[in-house]
C-alpha cells in the first residue's frame, strides 16, 4: 500500500484512492471548491517526492490554461499508486473559505482520460 506523507504525518492506503481523499483522511482541509471535477484548481498540490507520470487529459488542460502544467498536479486527479510526500496549497485555514467543497467520489471524475506529464507538457 503506497504511504502519502504531508510534513510529519504519514499513513498507507489502499492502491487507486484519489489523493484528495486521502489528504483529507490525514486531516489536512485541502479545496475542492468544484467537487473533485478538475474545473478549479482549489485541490492543487505541490508534489516533493513520488510524482505519478500519469495524468487525466482533464488536469492536463486545466492546468496548462492556467499557467500550472509542471509546478502543481490536482489531486482530485491524482491515484495513489506509490509513495509520495505533497504540500497542499490551498487549505480552508489559509483561504478563509467556510468549507472545503462539495464532497468528492471514490473514483476520478470526470471519467478520466489518461495520458502523461511529459507528453501534457509537450503540447502546451
Amino acid at each position: 500500500m503506497p504511504t502519502l506523507t504531508i510534513g510529519d504525518v504519514s499513513k498507507s492506503f489502499p492502491e487507486g484512492t484519489r489523493l484528495v481523499n486521502a489528504i483529507e483522511a490525514l486531516g489536512f482541509d485541502v479545496g475542492h471548491r468544484c467537487g473533485g471535477k478538475a474545473r478549479c484548481t482549489t485541490c492543487r498540490v505541490e508534489v516533493q517526492d513520488g510524482e505519478p507520470e500519469a495524468m487525466t487529459e482533464a488536469e492536463a488542460v486545466k492546468l496548462a490554461e492556467n499557467g500550472l502544467l509542471g509546478s502543481v498536479r490536482l489531486s482530485c486527479q491524482v491515484l495513489l499508486d506509490q509513495d509520495m510526500t505533497v504540500t497542499p496549497v490551498m487549505t480552508l485555514q489559509t483561504e478563509g473559505w467556510t468549507d472545503t467543497g462539495p464532497a468528492t467520489a471514490d473514483a476520478i471524475e470526470p471519467e478520466p482520460v489518461w495520458t502523461t506529464v511529459s507528453e501534457a507538457k509537450e503540447r502546451s
